[in-house]
């Protein structure tokens, strides 16, 4: 059975059936959003198009599958190249999402988006979020970027996009095979082939196996750095050692194995994506240290102290990806691309 994330509904990712109310449900969510995607397919609703490149990094199941560490690297690699990429986010689970901002390494994650601050911080790339997509592009072109990177956006069809990356997680893949709320899916597994990357998230580089068309991603786990400053130590500097580990992702359990891979005696607590942290989240009855992932850290600065230590993820793909990403990008830019 595969593994599925915590507080998902069971039968998502397991065998157990989905309620028929589910069901009912279900049917009603794909005839509404299939008339929506129709809509823009067949031009009735108009799509908004800068004049600049959009590509979209997306997912067709509710929850994580490891766009935001793709997101990353795709905005290293762009800057790499002397591209100037801005980053166009929703910021989920922010106090007032109706409100857009710029998002800075040192915002508060519960004004800017948990994600959206991560993502600042590691690449120091403009971030707007904005629940209007066109709106944060438009707005980020006008602060002199000459491409436009989507964190998530796959359904939010009214930004015209020149790439679409669709990352699949290598070991939940699309549950049930349902759509929401009976199982995972936003939109239909179909809707998938017609983007021009599909990632597949295997963890790490000891479990790559892709399929036809999908390319194989895996993370690697870099040092552990004192969230109450100091020098970064490397894993290796817990191995044998007994941890407290926090994961509010979409997958904890991958975060617990890689450490797990690094020799650490694991105690596992995880919670929901977008989980927002308290002093009794961190009540552990034990002094043993606590390591989180990045994403968790920018969220538990305040409660932090010599104890914890946030652990950078980065994302790695074949080089070949790259290559083949950046082909299309530079001789399609401003091209037409479908929903």
């Amino acid at each position: 059975m595969s593994r599925r994330p915590g507080h998902a509904p069971h039968y998502w990712y397991g065998e157990a059936p989905a309620p028929l109310f589910a069901r009912g449900l279900s049917g009603l969510y794909g005839a509404v959003t299939g008339v929506r995607r129709d809509l823009y397919l067949k031009g009735l609703l108009r799509r908004q198009r800068i004049d600049r490149p959009v590509v979209v990094v997306g997912n067709l199941v509710a929850g994580g599958s490891g766009k935001t560490p793709l997101t990353i690297a795709l905005v290293q690699r762009l800057q790499a190249a002397g591209w100037t990429p801005g980053i166009a986010s929703r910021g989920y689970g922010r106090a007032d999402p109706k409100t857009p901002r710029w998002v800075e390494s040192g915002t508060d994650p519960a004004v800017g988006g948990d994600e959206p601050v991560l993502i600042a911080a590691r690449t120091g790339a403009r971030v707007r979020v904005d629940g209007d997509r066109v709106a944060a592009a438009r707005a980020l072109v006008a602060e002199g970027c000459d491409v436009v990177v989507c964190d998530d956006g796959l359904q939010h069809y009214r930004l015209a996009r020149d790439l679409e990356i669709e990352v699949i997680d290598g070991h939940r893949r699309y549950g049930n095979g349902r759509l929401l709320p009976a199982g995972p899916l936003r939109e239909p597994p179909a809707r998938g082939e017609r983007c021009d990357f599909r990632v597949l998230n295997v963890g790490d580089a000891s479990d790559l196996a892709a399929g036809f068309g999908e390319w194989p991603m895996w993370f690697e786990a870099g040092s552990a750095r004192p969230m109450a400053g100091g020098r970064p130590k490397p894993l290796a500097a817990f191995s044998g050692q007994r941890v407290h580990a926090v994961a509010g992702i979409g997958d904890p359990e991958r975060f617990f194995s890689m450490l797990r891979a690094q020799g650490m005696a694991v105690v596992p607590h995880a919670f929901p994506d977008h989980h927002r942290y308290d002093a009794e989240d961190l009540r552990f009855g034990s002094d043993l240290p606590v390591l989180m992932t990045e994403k968790d850290a920018v969220k538990c600065a305040a409660l932090a102290n010599d104890r914890y230590f946030s652990v950078g993820i980065d994302a790695h793909l074949p080089e070949a990806f790259w290559v083949a990403l950046f082909d299309r990008l530079t001789t399609r830019p401003g091209g037409n691309a479908t929903p």
